[in-house]
């Protein structure tokens, strides 16, 4: 298993308002992990699940690729006030080996509301994120037995939003690669040309989340960005040797391709160049491998402004679909392996 095995940078949803701060340890209808991967039980993800109501719900979760691609899922019961411990090594099955990727886990309910009790019925819709009925944390871990290492990864806070509404209401034992479409945790990309309240999914969730303003489904597409991501790193110059970081993002969207920032040293110096993300939704980067990086630039941070994601397709008819193509929020963070620190780091990116 290579040191990095578990580098990532998290990320969110989008919502239509100003860019708010990330929200980590709060409960709601459901969360997700934004980088997972296992080789055996010596090298595995673990997450930890606190249910906080007073009923036994269900919790079903599902497994993506880093392209979003569906891989597997599966639904646990969890009691009222229980904590359960998830082994992504165990639970994953045979053939998961090596496969990196992200974790949704989300609160079943009937009809969207309040959630069910079982893991069971057809059409187990996202329970809606009520104080008292939909109220899950969780919390996560990267760990290397053989490196001696158990390194943290953070875990991106709901309330989730689904696409679809009434009969199209996304079935979370059939959740595709466009079905997630916010996580209200992240860091907003926000925008000139927001969506008009209604053209979304779960109507108990959507009016708190994306304010009421005119504008067709296909506004989504041109927006204006205004945050700005920091992004740190900690090098020697020598890739794959000494103080190396890597740097991963996650989103709702495709960030896929090549993104123009500025990296600063820690004198305040400046110098424009490149980063590719290779994969739409959870990718990462080595700022050392940067071309045109100054070679005296061994700590610092990147500025990123995520308005580079690319809006490769046409305005879908889908306005649920629209919003993935564009990149919705994002969450990143930085994993940094280091001689003197004797363990991998985790820092989160900054945002604004």
């Amino acid at each position: 298993m290579k040191k990095f095995a578990l580098a990532a940078v998290a990320a969110a949803a989008m919502t239509a308002g100003v860019a708010q701060a990330y929200t980590v340890g709060t409960f709601s209808n459901g969360f997700v992990v934004p980088n997972v991967i296992h080789n055996g039980a010596a090298n595995t993800t673990a997450v930890g699940i606190v249910n906080r109501t007073t009923a036994t719900v269900p919790v079903f979760w599902t497994f993506f690729d880093q392209n979003s691609n569906h891989g597997v899922d599966g639904c646990f019961a969890m009691t009222a006030n229980q904590y359960t411990g998830f082994n992504w090594a165990a639970s994953s099955g045979v053939g998961m080996e090596g496969k990196r990727g992200y974790l949704v886990f989300a609160v079943g309910g009937f009809g969207g509301a309040a959630p069910a009790t079982a893991c069971v019925g057809s059409n187990q819709l996202l329970a809606a994120p009520g104080a008292a009925t939909a109220q899950i944390a969780g919390n996560a871990f990267y760990v290397d037995v053989a490196g001696k290492s158990v390194a943290f990864t953070p875990v991106i806070d709901g309330p989730l939003m689904l696409r679809g509404i009434g009969a199209s209401a996304t079935n979370l034992t059939t959740m595709g690669a466009l079905d997630l479409v916010r996580v209200a945790g992240a860091a907003s990309v926000t925008g000139t040309a927001p969506i008009a309240a209604g053209a979304l999914t779960n109507g108990t969730v959507e009016p708190a989340l994306i304010p009421a303003v005119a504008g067709a489904n296909g506004n989504v597409f041109g927006r204006t960005n205004t945050t700005s991501m920091s992004l740190r790193y900690f090098i020697d110059g020598t890739v794959n040797s000494g103080n190396d970081t890597r740097i991963t993002v996650w989103s709702t969207g495709n960030h896929s391709g090549s993104h123009t920032v500025n990296i600063y040293d820690n004198a305040q110096n400046r110098q424009s160049v490149n980063f590719d993300l290779r994969e739409s939704e959870l990718s990462w980067f080595d700022p050392e491998t940067v071309a045109g990086r100054p070679a005296a630039f061994l700590d610092g941070f990147i500025d990123w402004n995520p308005s580079a994601v690319p809006t490769p397709l046409a305005p879908a008819a889908s306005t649920e679909a629209a919003i993935n193509v564009i990149g919705g929020d994002v969450v990143a963070y930085s994993t940094i392996v280091a001689p003197a620190f004797g363990a991998v780091q985790t820092l989160l990116g900054a945002h604004r």
